[in-house]
């Protein structure tokens, strides 16, 4: 009948039987196992893997603290950078509306000289404070400057306080290099060793730790920082990128363009063995890949480009 076989069939799974059997000849088993009858010993099993979790956590969180300080200090550098630039801006069409032939590059010293001077009546031995040596020549274009009449006393508090809030945010951005310079030599020795320290914590914050800095290829950490370039050419086709963050080192800057991505590359390769060395052996080798880096730049003729915008060809 149809029923038997189904009876046949359920009698003969083999697995089943075993287990069925084996749980009820080892009885013993079901009588070691912990019973948790009551709230109380819900409670006590629950807090024992909260505590054993939180430990993992806390363990993985030391492995990677230096790292997340890193990361954030960067990134809260950079954002700073942004601000600063954008009240230097906001400083220059404000104040450079009465002084227009006063051109700073320095955004400190252009912020000192706002908290200092209001009208054409220069204090001398306050501008000699701010600027030193250099008191005669912005002497001259603060007195040639014929924009606004002199600025009231209620508009130029506003521009000084304007002012005092990019010198507090340059403070602030001298600490935080300072705690990066440190932090970086302290994580990764040999790859500080080969680039500035600002470059190297922006590559640990593109990785997301040293390990994944560690591990990625070559041709990876060539391109970091150039996510954008890349993919927009994949998506359009547009010529592909050859550097990211490395184009701020200023040995490749002074390279010529033909010769930018072969050291590019040169130095990625670099990079990634002294990120290898730092994170796993911990021994510091980063003058011997220097010097390698140093006997490439010899050996190959480049162009480079001095002070007085001359090319020069260096050839070993």
């Amino acid at each position: 009948m149809p029923s038997d076989n189904k009876f046949k069939k359920f009698k003969s799974n083999k697995r089943y039987t075993h287990n069925f059997k084996d749980n009820f000849k080892n009885k013993n088993n079901y009588k070691d196992r912990p019973r948790y009858d009551n709230q109380t010993d819900r409670d006590d099993r629950r807090s024992r893997f909260m505590k054993k979790a939180k430990g993992e956590v806390m363990m993985a969180y030391k492995a990677t603290a230096v790292d997340h300080s890193i990361i954030e200090a960067i990134k809260s550098y950079n954002e700073l950078e942004k601000i600063r630039n954008i009240i230097y801006e906001r400083l220059e069409e404000w104040y450079g509306a009465y002084f227009p032939n006063l051109k700073l590059n320095n955004h400190e010293t252009y912020a000192k000289i706002i908290t200092k001077i209001n009208n054409k009546n220069v204090d001398i031995d306050n501008l000699k404070e701010i600027v030193g040596e250099e008191h005669e020549k912005i002497l001259k274009l603060i007195k040639s400057s014929e924009g606004f009449p002199e600025i009231e006393l209620d508009e130029y508090k506003a521009m000084s306080e304007l002012a005092e809030e990019e010198l507090a945010i340059i403070r602030v951005q001298d600490n935080l290099g300072t705690f990066l310079e440190m932090q970086t030599k302290k994580l990764m020795p040999n790859v500080v060793y080969l680039i500035d320290y600002k470059i190297a914590a922006e590559m640990l914050s593109r990785a997301g730790s040293l390990e994944h800095l560690a591990i990625l290829p070559a041709s990876t950490i060539q391109l970091l920082g150039a996510e954008k370039a890349l993919f927009k050419h994949v998506k359009f086709g547009s010529r592909p990128p050859k550097y990211g963050y490395l184009f701020k080192l200023p040995e490749l800057a002074n390279l010529d363009k033909k010769e930018k991505g072969r050291m590019a590359r040169v130095y990625a390769t670099k990079i990634s063995i002294a990120a290898r060395a730092d994170y796993y052996t911990k021994r510091f080798i980063a003058d011997t890949l220097k010097e390698q880096i140093n006997k490439i730049l010899k050996k190959k003729p480049y162009l480079q480009k001095n002070n007085s915008d001359e090319n020069t060809i260096s050839e070993d």
